[in-house]
């Protein structure tokens, strides 16, 4: 477990269901320009967005950062057995956390990594939230990616996953270097919805409550995907986030060579190393900018 430094504080959130959360509060010491939530990806610990967060605290942000129930500090000693549904990261989870993070004298930013996208619209709690800027959010299916990387995911679905999931009861993401371990719950779920062009959209057994559900935002939303991020091209972020159908939507499509790097140096988790600074510049300056507006009439 990481030690919070001085300027960090641990902190243990509560959702509306009782469950303990860990989550981590970087506190500027500047003028405060906003609130900041981080919505980490699937199976992506809390550790992995702190450079970032350091960043946008030092840039006069409150940031907050949290592990979802069942993942790296939230989660149980034993993942075997542990239930819960793997929409409860959003309609309860990171809803835990706007509530904390928000007051009526800040606006409330969030950046959301993958699912963390997908959780805007499961948000109980989403017009609380001023602006939201989405990275590598896309429906999730394997048409929508390259030959190679298709072939990749389907035999981790198809073989690796099953066979992994059978031995341990949960899916061992981090023995293969790929994450945290999820849930059972989680990993069926996934599984399911990222089988189908427009992930749970459609899904026959969820499909109109969520369309409804997500028709409800009205957050301005920027959604941002690399080209080189061959799990979530810009087919594949548009399948998604085209159920946003009622929020003013900006697509922004990020050529790595624009930041003078390499295909494949962004990928779908580079977004938050410290390689893509000149992205996270874009991403603060986007969410100021109405303030910025204000202050200049």
């Amino acid at each position: 477990m990481r030690q919070a430094d001085n300027a960090t504080q641990a902190l243990t959130l509560h959702a509306a269901d009782g469950y303990p959360l860990s989550a981590y509060l970087y506190a500027t010491t500047d003028k405060v320009k906003g609130q900041l939530l981080i919505a980490g990806a699937t199976g992506v610990g809390q550790q992995f967005y702190r450079r970032f967060a350091e960043y946008a605290r030092e840039q006069g942000f409150n940031v907050l950062t949290l592990d979802y129930r069942g993942v790296g500090q939230s989660a149980p000693t034993q993942l075997k057995g542990f239930q819960m549904n793997f929409e409860d990261w959003g309609q309860l989870d990171l809803a835990a956390a706007v509530e904390f993070m928000h007051r009526d004298d800040l606006p409330l930013f969030l950046v959301g990594h993958s699912y963390g996208g997908h959780a805007l619209g499961l948000l109980p709690n989403h017009d609380k939230v001023s602006r939201c800027y989405t990275l590598g959010t896309g429906a999730g299916w394997h048409g929508w990616m390259p030959l190679t990387e298709r072939l990749k995911v389907q035999f981790m679905w198809n073989l690796l996953f099953p066979a992994l999931v059978a031995w341990k009861g949960y899916l061992p993401w981090k023995m293969l270097g790929m994450g945290e371990d999820m849930p059972l719950a989680v990993y069926r779920q996934w599984k399911r919805w990222c089988g189908m062009p427009h992930y749970f959209f459609d899904d026959p057994l969820v499909a109109e409550a969520k369309k409804q559900q997500y028709a409800q935002v009205r957050t301005p939303i920027t959604a941002a995907v690399a080209l080189d991020d061959l799990w979530a091209l810009p087919v594949s972020r548009d399948a998604f986030m085209d159920y946003y159908s009622n929020a003013q939507l900006i697509t922004r499509d990020i050529d790595p060579q624009a930041f003078n790097l390499n295909f494949g140096a962004i990928g779908h988790m580079g977004y938050f190393r410290p390689v893509a600074q000149p992205l996270w510049d874009e991403i603060l300056a986007w969410f100021v900018e109405p303030l910025a507006a204000q202050e200049s009439q």
